[in-house]
């Protein structure tokens, strides 16, 4: 056992424990490119005596070698720690940095101004209380101050500092730094801010930074950082509900259970009582261990594991919380989802979902409205590039654990990720689940798939044939279930062409149409393998995404995926629908092949090379896999 050693005073354990007992504001700078973002971080810890000798040193070193600052010490510099930040003057990536005063500690993220880099904005705003915006007084509030602020909004921001920049170079006119102010609160009226700080500041030179300026004697506010020290943090944070996300189930031995994770909101003690949210199962808190020892409670931010009165069946993806106030648990929902990524969101499309409890399949069900961040108008729109912002309604695959972001920025976000390239695509806020999500239920049936399949004497599967335009796909399928059908086996085919004559004769064949093209027909064959039939789609079905959409819709071996392997120039040569012809003249508009991608199949089940080939020959190879199996 190791003996406590006490706190002297003047020692740093005694520093140490006072640093712990501060309060911590995360706090992020936005605002549009060259308004002084870096220089104002920089500014604030020089002015805080917060440098240390040798990084002063250095900062001096590096203005003389990159800054045209006629001398002056390029404050910027500490922050833009990139290359290439500091040959273009400008910050790419989200720079944090973490300093201490007497009365508080910050965590500030400075995040960059250009719109291209909207998705690193994201990533700042995401964690902070507040947002100092800046605005450079020669220019006034410009389109990415609107920006900045909007997504400050909508991440949760609920604390902004207007900090009037340059100021210096405007002569201290007063009149200027009340027109931006008046103009900054007009368009802001309605984002939901909790407070607008305005402060009329030089970066630079340090005028009302740390202290206040002589040179702007009308001016009866708070310094930036007197401010920054002071505004109202705590009571927020103790308001939030209890949270906690089970990540894992610890059982080193029979007369041990723990549900290990990291209080999301809110706190707990022992002897509260607790409720599963997806189970809805309620116990009591009978031990708050740490790796430390025991505690008698735990806040938000804390690593714990709590023991339970009773044996529930938990596991990650679920989470405790009060019995009295219990977040949503629903399969689609509404959000406002950011891009982040150079391929476009595409409603329809298959995408991972990850909360802070849970990771699942999703879909964009519909894009409700793009978001305008200029003119906060709401536009209609089929799909998101880059860095825009949209309403959408999303389905996922199982129901999840939730809360309106609103009322819990931790348990009300979430990721898009890429399925394919594990890139993360979107991030997205909840606003609500959606009403038929809490009124649809599976009816429990008395004949299910296995008493139709055995009336049929035959199992069930969905043979997908995919390939270009004229490769021989709805050829060699037609074959095949001529086969199956001497076999007296139940069939039906699903032709691209002729179910775009009923089912999908709404749509056309852009990208975004194309994908839900293949959601409905996947949907629709999975409620004929319930039937019990064996169903042949024949569909181009070009993006890898959307045919393994389909395939997650169907148990292990009933999704057959055959790749008809037929060359373009083949396919072109053939053009039995003359559709080449028109496609090479741009007549026709993405065409698979011509002016639309084609992503072949990777692992098909059944791989097709037709040049040279009979189609019986063809049809028969399908017929051989399907007796083995």
């Amino acid at each position: 056992m190791t003996a406590s050693i006490p706190a002297t005073p003047g020692s740093v354990l005694e520093y140490l424990a006072k640093q712990e007992k501060k309060s911590l504001l995360r706090f992020m700078t936005c605002g549009s490119v060259d308004d002084g973002k870096s220089t104002l971080i920089g500014r604030l810890l020089y002015d805080s005596k917060l440098l240390f000798d040798d990084q002063l040193a250095a900062l001096k070193r590096e203005t003389k070698r990159n800054s045209a600052n006629h001398g002056d010490i390029d404050f910027a510099l500490l922050i833009d720690g990139l290359e290439a930040e500091r040959e273009q003057g400008i910050t790419i990536d989200v720079a944090y940095r973490f300093f201490a005063t007497s009365r508080r500690k910050f965590i500030v993220a400075d995040a960059p101004g250009h719109e291209e880099y909207t998705r690193n904005m994201v990533t700042a705003a995401s964690t902070a209380a507040l947002a100092v915006v800046l605005v450079d007084s020669r220019k006034g509030i410009l389109g990415q101050t609107r920006r900045h602020s909007f997504i400050a909004s909508l991440l949760g921001v609920r604390h902004v500092v207007l900090a009037v920049n340059k100021i210096d170079l405007v002569g201290f006119d007063r009149r200027v730094f009340d027109m931006i102010v008046a103009d900054y609160r007009a368009f802001a009226e309605n984002l939901g801010f909790s407070t607008i700080t305005p402060i009329p500041i030089s970066a630079r030179f340090g005028d009302n930074m740390t202290s206040r300026s002589p040179n702007m004697p009308w001016y009866g506010g708070p310094t930036l950082l007197e401010h920054l020290e002071t505004v109202p943090i705590e009571e927020e944070a103790a308001e939030a509900e209890f949270r906690f996300p089970v990540q894992l189930v610890l059982r080193p031995n029979l007369d041990f259970r723990g549900f290990a994770g990291q209080v999301a909101s809110g706190s707990i003690a022992v002897g509260a009582p607790v409720a599963v949210a997806k189970s809805g199962q309620l116990s009591r808190v009978k031990e708050i261990v740490t790796y430390d020892g025991k505690l008698a409670r735990a806040v938000e931010g804390q690593s714990v594991t709590l023991v339970l009165e009773d044996e529930l069946d938990i596991s990650r993806g679920n989470m405790l919380v009060p019995p009295e106030d219990r977040p949503h648990v629903a399969d689609q929902f509404m959000a406002h989802v950011i891009w982040l990524h150079p391929d476009a969101m595409l409603p329809g499309r298959s995408y991972i979902l990850r909360t802070e409890v849970d990771s699942v399949s999703a879909t964009i069900t519909s894009l409700k409205h793009q978001i305008d961040v200029n003119t906060f108008a709401e536009e209609a729109a089929k799909s998101l590039r880059m860095n825009e912002i949209g309403v959408c309604n999303l389905s996922t695959q199982a129901p999840i654990v939730f809360d309106s972001y609103k009322d819990n920025r931790t348990t009300g976000n979430f990721v898009l990720i890429d399925r394919f390239t594990n890139a993360t695509v979107g991030a997205g806020m909840i606003d609500f689940p959606l009403r038929r999500a809490l009124n649809v239920h599976w009816q429990a049936l008395d004949i299910n798939k296995k008493a139709r399949s055995e009336l049929n004497h035959q199992t069930p599967r969905v043979l997908w044939f995919t390939g270009f335009s004229g490769s021989g796909k709805s050829t060699i399928a037609n074959t095949v279930e001529k086969m199956l059908h001497a076999q007296g086996k139940h069939t039906f085919l699903l032709d691209g062409d002729n179910v775009r004559h009923g089912l999908n004769r709404d749509l056309g064949f852009t990208e975004e149409d194309r994908v839900e093209n293949i959601r409905r027909v996947a949907e629709v064959a999975k409620l004929m393998t319930e039937a019990g039939l064996i169903v042949l789609v024949s569909f181009i079905s070009p993006f890898r995404s959307e045919r393994r959409m389909a395939r997650e819709l169907f148990g292990p071996g009933e999704f057959i995926e055959i790749f008809v392997d037929t060359p373009i120039e083949e396919c072109s040569r053939r053009d039995p629908k003359g559709l080449y012809k028109k496609a090479l003249a741009g007549e026709i508009s993405n065409f698979t092949g011509i002016s639309s991608p084609y992503e072949r199949p990777e692992t098909p089940e059944i791989h097709l090379h037709t040049l040279g080939r009979e189609v019986t020959v063809l049809a028969g190879e399908i017929e051989a896999y399907l007796d083995n199996r």
